[in-house]
């Protein structure tokens, strides 16, 4: 859960503030299954018993190396977009697009729609190195098959979002700093608990089309569609039908995936092709009741809350910080003060730096909600499935087998990264927890 939708690079990510969240369950990286009846592959061989999570020698070997480039690779990226936004105000891009809007025109209005787009494709183009060796290594690994063609295709497509939410908060945020220079950092933070909740709401409707397709799951599984609502009653939720999406991920990816995401009209949830071609409808039913435990559970609106806090700190450390800063190196930079067009990348740089602090933190609340979605989901199916434990722990083997996930991650990675419990950990708590063994209930499904 909890994972922001979008490529974005680090600072257009903080400004952009949480697009939405697109929770998942897990990823994964092998090459999909060739085409077939949905489910119908893997249901034709008996699972095997899992006793821990494991991977083959050269699996193992694979992962670890995967491990240690993703950890030392998004240590490297937030140095990276640190240096650039650096640059940027080292070489006066800043004043130079400021200059260029004012001359255009006098209106703020207008000087925003010239300035912010492009202040924003310039660091999206900057750190664009990032996002190709990011493809690059998916691709290796095995993780991702899409093209580079349709991989620059849908980068643009993201930039464009990202240039339409940037803008417009762009012009929310200089018009809050030039009405109250000393709240104006409390008066952007309310403004953007709306447009973080109207995001959550369009980005499935509006957004995640634009990048994969998305069909009625009963309209391609019928059998698997018809086992989910049995699992959407014992939840006691009301979520048609029609509210079950499959979605096509194995044209790009060969990931294994499943998530909630939205609430109210566009609440749903979605099942990736990969993972119904990967697994049997027992262990899908599992991952769909962990993601049913996401919105049992109330984990979505907790997370817009967490969000809120985490950004109500973040924009009031960036107001204390920000004056000091410009006032030291304003002037070199070119910038007039905090209300200047030209001190956006200051302000992005403090922004990157204190939410990679805030980090930890977000990533350790985001790892207790998946270990309850766990614990859900293994109680929503302990009567619907036998042996629900084992099953669960066979599917969270598939997904690490298939998604290289590392068998033994070291406790910077954990405590700086995951968002989810470490796969090991997962397998082994679905192999142990067992409270009606002992005469009692689950904590959450009784």
């Amino acid at each position: 859960m909890k994972k922001l939708p979008l490529v974005l690079s680090a600072p257009a990510l903080v400004l952009a503030l949480a697009l939405c969240s697109n929770p998942t369950l897990a990823r994964a990286q092998q090459q999909p299954a060739p085409p077939t009846t949905p489910a119908a592959a893997p249901a034709e061989q008996a699972p095997q018993k899992v006793t821990a999570y494991t991977l083959s020698p050269e699996r193992y070997q694979k992962a670890r190396h995967l491990a240690q480039i993703a950890f030392w690779g998004q240590i490297g990226v937030f140095f990276y977009s640190v240096v650039i936004l650096l640059l940027v105000l080292k070489w006066r891009l800043g004043p130079k697009y400021r200059d260029w809007a004012e001359k255009v025109s006098s209106s703020r209005f207008v000087q925003a729609l010239i300035f912010a787009p492009v202040i924003l494709a310039t660091l999206a183009i900057l750190n664009i190195p990032t996002d190709i060796a990011y493809q690059w290594v998916s691709r290796k690994f095995g993780i991702s098959i899409q093209g580079w063609g349709s991989w620059t295709w849908d980068w643009t497509k993201n930039l464009c979002v990202s240039l339409i939410i940037g803008t417009i908060l762009i012009m929310i945020l200089y018009a809050a700093i030039r009405k109250s220079p000393r709240r104006w950092w409390f008066y952007f933070w309310l403004a953007s608990l709306p447009i973080i909740a109207l995001l959550v709401f369009l980005q499935p409707l509006i957004i995640d089309p634009l990048f994969h397709k998305f069909t009625p799951l009963s309209q391609k599984d019928p059998a698997l569609t018809a086992s989910l609502e049995q699992l959407v009653q014992r939840a006691g939720q009301n979520i048609p039908p029609e509210r079950i999406f499959w979605m096509g991920a194995a044209e790009k990816s060969t990931a294994l995936n499943a998530y909630v995401t939205g609430y109210g009209a566009s609440k749903r949830i979605v099942v990736w092709d990969t993972t119904i071609a990967k697994m049997t409808t027992p262990q899908i039913v599992f991952v769909t009741g962990h993601e049913m435990g996401h919105y049992v559970l109330h984990h979505i609106p907790k997370d817009l809350a967490l969000l809120a806090v985490v950004f109500f700190v973040l924009f009031y450390v960036g107001y204390r910080a920000i004056g000091g800063l410009l006032a030291k190196r304003g002037a070199g930079w070119g910038v007039r003060g905090v209300d200047d067009w030209a001190a956006l990348p200051a302000l992005l740089v403090l922004f990157t730096i204190f939410s990679f602090i805030a980090n930890p933190l977000t990533n350790a609340i985001s790892r207790y909600f998946e270990h309850q979605a766990d614990q859900y989901g293994l109680e929503v199916t302990h009567e619907l499935t036998p042996d629900s434990g084992q099953v669960a722990a066979q599917a969270f083997q598939v997904l690490g087998d298939v998604d290289l996930a590392d068998p033994d991650p070291i406790a910077a990675d954990i405590f700086l990264f995951y968002d989810h419990p470490a796969m090991p950990d997962r397998v082994r708590y679905c192999l142990t927890y067992d409270p009606w063994s002992k005469g009692g209930t689950g904590e959450f499904v009784h």
